[in-house]
């Protein structure tokens, strides 16, 4: 059972929460090619290692977390609030 622990309510089941997938920005559709807006919306990156993704606390909180993850053996090694980086839920996807 893999948890995630909330700074606000503390450790949880992953269940409880929404994946909302690698942290990248939403290119401004005036200023980018059709190229670079086609890889935002298509393309993803398969990384090996940490990485920063977002997480919805769906069943808690409702607050969106920043979380660092190990790939390799699906370790969770920080959480944060994601408001702390600027990350909104209309910056994503």
């Amino acid at each position: 059972m893999m948890q995630l622990s909330c700074p606000w309510c503390g450790p949880r089941n992953v269940s409880e929460f929404h994946h909302f997938g690698p942290l990248h920005r939403r290119p401004d559709p005036v200023d980018t090619t059709v190229e670079e807006w086609r890889n935002y919306l298509y393309v993803r990156d398969n990384p090996d290692g940490v990485v920063q993704e977002r997480w919805y606390h769906s069943a808690g909180c409702r607050t969106f977390l920043l979380v660092h993850r190990d790939t390799r053996t699906n370790t969770i090694i920080d959480v944060g609030d994601a408001a702390d980086v600027g990350t909104t839920e209309g910056e994503h996807r």
